[in-house]
């Protein structure tokens, strides 16, 4: 087992490998003084994984409670997201004792701002079950539900008390969610680390998966030590997720989020390349790790419609938006921008 300290707002592990869920019970109640738990997971997810996750809990002593909503993007809304609380509410649960998310980054994002808002607080395990969020959505405390004027648009950022990440349920990951969480590994090597650029080239990812899920979560790590609140550095971990957004908000958030990123990422470096900004380099490492883990590289949809989309990004500073722009092999930088330079940037990188 791997352990990576996030020292945030609330300090707490990432604990990494194999047959973690093995002991889940007792783990959470060496840091849990209550023994009320409600775990909270999608339709997909629980029936894979939350009997034996409940079973645990019960076993170290808790009373056990579930609270299952559809699987999908489509269920990370406020309405959702009241009912989650209004659970907690009638099962009575107190500020000494745990909310469970056992899922993807949907579970993960509506389960830590249920935990967030019910009683200003209860704590919150995350139990990561595809990569994507074990890579990134589980760690550094974003948590959020989407509003039909745009993507995560209502959140706060709550850190949870522990994260477990069992890699033994990767296995029954469907090709293309291993492949969205692919997307996010990507984004880490583009944005600031060449040796994890040149670990997915030569490997693959399947054989060495421990070790890049650890080397991912101590990079977000520091960026958020850095900038826990999303106004510097840890902006940076939004590369190609403006226009990635955009086009799963065009696409009725039919397509998974790791997609979206792709396609972002994927025309924010060929644009920088046209402009001479960033090398050749950057487009061909980035294309062929598209390529190799099954991963789309552009769209078709009109570029109107996803400059529309993008204007209701979170991301938004008045007339202004904060862009990720590559530079060089494993690096990027944040450049304060008008939405006609988006405009530009998505017209050369299609």
């Amino acid at each position: 087992m791997q352990t990576v300290r996030v020292e945030a707002s609330g300090n707490y592990e990432v604990r990494i490998g194999a047959g973690l869920l093995c002991d889940v019970g007792e783990q959470i109640a060496e840091l849990i003084p209550g023994r009320s738990a409600v775990i909270v997971s999608d339709s997909n997810v629980w029936p894979l994984y939350g009997p034996a996750v409940q079973e645990k809990l019960r076993a170290a002593g808790f009373r056990s409670e579930r609270f299952v909503f559809p699987a999908g993007e489509a269920s990370k809304n406020p309405s959702v997201l009241l009912e989650t609380i209004r659970f907690f509410a009638e099962k009575e649960l107190t500020r000494e004792d745990v909310v469970v998310a056992l899922g993807g980054g949907v579970v993960g994002d509506l389960a830590g701002l249920a935990a967030a808002l019910y009683l200003r607080s209860v704590p919150c395990v995350q139990i990561p079950t595809s990569l994507l969020a074990m890579v990134d959505s589980s760690v550094g405390g974003k948590t959020a539900v989407d509003l039909p004027e745009g993507k995560n648009m209502l959140g706060s950022f709550t850190q949870p008390r522990l994260v477990l990440c069992d890699t033994d349920v990767l296995r029954t990951l469907p090709r293309e969610v291993f492949s969205e969480g692919m997307a996010e590994v990507i984004k880490y090597g583009m944005i600031q680390s060449p040796a994890l650029l040149r670990l997915l080239l030569e490997e693959d990812a399947e054989d060495v998966l421990p070790q890049i899920i650890t080397h991912c979560v101590e990079l977000k790590r520091d960026i958020v030590a850095r900038d826990e609140q999303d106004f510097g550095d840890r902006q940076l971990l939004n590369f190609g997720h403006t226009l990635g957004h955009a086009v799963e908000r065009c696409r009725g958030y039919e397509i998974y989020h790791g997609e979206g990123v792709a396609i972002g990422m994927g025309i924010m470096t060929r644009a920088e390349q046209r402009r001479g900004n960033c090398p050749q380099e950057c487009v061909e490492t980035l294309e062929l790790l598209l390529q190799k883990y099954r991963l789309p590289r552009s769209t078709e949809l009109p570029e109107e419609a996803l400059l529309q989309a993008a204007k209701a990004d979170k991301k938004r500073r008045g007339d202004s938006i904060t862009l990720v722009l590559p530079r060089s092999f494993g690096k990027c930088m944040l450049e304060r921008s008008s939405y006609e330079t988006l405009a530009e940037l998505l017209r050369l990188g299609r």
